[in-house]
């Protein structure tokens, strides 16, 4: 844009100002108002920059005006002499003057000298990029999770600079299918995951190894995902390799992972072909978690599923043939799977369970043959019955212990006995453990805490409820800690114990509670149910007598 004077012809400015606007896509008004803010900078520069100069074009007739403006103040605050006048100089010259009052001046138009002009061209230049910026990204913005088809403009060490017409996006390298190379001018389809506003400009991210990509792409080729009656619920890629795609329909008259592989796997192979030969697992989603792992897990055969929602993981037996099967190559079936699901898969054969079950058996009948000094016969027999530990038997309702085949009441109540003598003296035994630890009595009246924890955390040299409250979480359970390129297991005071993260951060928030550190947290639960009790009690007053 050319400024050789702000005399220049009105109708040639108005036509500069639209052929700007309407190249870089952006209102034409915003080019005004960059023409205006840059003659004014180059006026405040001729006549000073203390003065208030505002410049004005008329959108209709490309007509320039510009105005000096000097505004009424009282005199105590008079500080910029070129653009304020004190209400006493005023009212020598203007007896209606009052402060606030502003007088105006028309300025003589001018010419732009050679600094003036470039000045003025970079504040257009600066202000026009700004608005195609800000333009991008309110049109971008909205069009998170789309596919959008762009031409390839350059590519930089692997990553791809796409022109999508009104903007220009990036796919790194990372978000490309592997072995999938593209030259400059290819069409490219990709699937918008993020738009960031950044300082220099917006960032349209480009992924073509997004599970939404393949979504999306599963939505323009089966109508019935298009229209809701199909759901894709979670999709795992291993991009250019594998991937799982977890459906649900709406309608019970309709497959959806028929109806999404299509008439001799029509629909399924025209994703396949844009995924570069990415082979695809529709499995049937279910809203029991137990189900849908093993339907995640196909086309693997699963004997048992056991769950543990605390900590996210579930443990899946397999048949002993089918353990390869199960994991794929490189882990990738079980990886996929775990992805998909949303739950840590361990996966273990039928031998090793069976072999894991008769450990604990034996393990557990020797420590009831220890702890009653019974024989192995009644301690079998116990174990068999689902009792775990001597707690079990001793605290449970003694008629469950007799009703076992083969026992009376008399036998229960003896094998009761027994139990609480040797917890009993276990508890006597370990708290003098405790003490020859040096684990302060405090520790054990942190909420939480028991005598064998205290114990543990004697032996990992925590001894006072401030050594306890000064621990992490993974100090507590154990966790893993980055030492150069590996991760190395750190073991935890309580690993023994299988806390929970919850536990855990409720241990270490009660010991801070019992040192002073944090004050405790007002009862939540008991303020509510004050407020039922209340409201019950106020409805019930509000009953008329009959």
């Amino acid at each position: 844009m050319s400024f050789t004077g702000i005399s220049a012809n009105r109708q040639e400015l108005l036509q500069i100002a639209d052929a700007v606007a309407r190249e870089k896509q952006i209102d034409k008004s915003v080019v005004l108002a960059s023409i205006e803010e840059a003659v004014q900078k180059a006026a405040r520069s001729r006549y000073g920059a203390d003065h208030d100069i505002r410049v004005r074009v008329d959108p209709r007739t490309g007509e320039m005006t510009i105005t000096r403006y000097v505004t009424v103040v009282p005199d105590e605050e008079l500080e910029n002499e070129y653009a304020q006048r004190g209400l006493t100089e005023a009212l020598r010259e203007d007896k209606e003057a009052f402060v606030g009052k502003t007088y105006e001046e028309v300025l003589p138009p001018f010419e732009l000298g050679r600094v003036q002009s470039q000045m003025a061209r970079q504040v257009v230049t600066h202000k026009v990029r700004e608005a195609e910026r800000e333009r991008q990204y309110d049109e971008f913005k909205d069009r998170v999770g789309e596919i959008v088809n762009g031409t390839v403009k350059r590519v930089e060490y692997g990553n791809v600079i796409v022109d999508l017409g009104r903007g220009e996006g990036i796919m790194r390298r990372d978000q490309s299918i592997p072995r999938e190379a593209f030259q400059v001018n290819d069409r490219i389809r990709a699937y918008i995951y993020d738009v960031r506003r950044e300082t220099k400009g917006p960032q349209i991210m480009l992924s073509r190894a997004h599970g939404g990509f393949m979504a999306k792409l599963f939505a323009q080729e089966v109508p019935e995902v298009y229209d809701g009656v199909i759901e894709i619920k979670s999709v795992a890629r291993d991009p250019g390799s594998r991937a799982k795609m977890a459906v649900l329909s709406n309608d019970n008259s309709i497959d959806p992972v028929g109806a999404c592989v299509g008439m001799r796997g029509s629909r399924v192979q025209a994703v396949v072909g844009e995924l570069q030969g990415e082979k695809i697992d529709i499995i049937q989603w279910s809203p029991d978690e137990a189900t849908f792992i093993v339907n995640a897990l196909a086309p693997a055969e699963v004997s048992k599923v056991v769950l543990d929602e605390e900590e996210d993981r579930v443990e899946v037996v397999v048949p002993d043939e089918q353990l390869s099967l199960a994991i794929g190559r490189r882990g990738q079936n079980v990886r996929l799977a775990s992805q998909l699901t949303g739950w840590q898969v361990d996966i273990i054969t039928e031998s090793q369970d069976s072999e894991r079950r008769q450990k604990e058996f034996a393990e557990r009948t020797a420590l009831f043959q220890e702890a009653l000094d019974a024989d192995e016969v009644i301690a079998q027999l116990l174990v068999t019955e689902g009792f775990s530990t001597v707690e079990d038997l001793a605290y449970v309702d003694q008629m469950e212990i007799a009703a076992i085949e083969g026992f009376d009441e008399d036998t229960a109540a003896e094998l009761q006995a027994r139990a609480r003598d040797y917890l009993e003296r276990f508890e006597a035994e370990q708290n003098a453990k405790r003490v020859e630890l040096g684990v302060e009595d405090e520790v054990l009246n942190v909420p939480g805490i028991t005598l064998a924890m205290a114990v543990a955390l004697g032996e990992a040299g925590v001894k006072t409820v401030e050594d306890l409250a000064d621990l992490a979480t993974d100090e507590v359970r154990g966790g893993f800690e980055q030492r150069g390129a590996e991760k190395v297991r750190v073991p935890g005071a309580l690993e023994s114990f299988s806390l929970s993260v919850a536990d855990a951060e409720a241990l270490i928030l009660n010991a801070r509670i019992a040192a002073g550190w944090i004050e405790a947290p007002e009862p939540e639960e008991a303020y509510e149910e004050s407020e039922e009790s209340y409201e019950e009690e106020g409805a019930n007053d509000a009953i008329p007598e009959q």
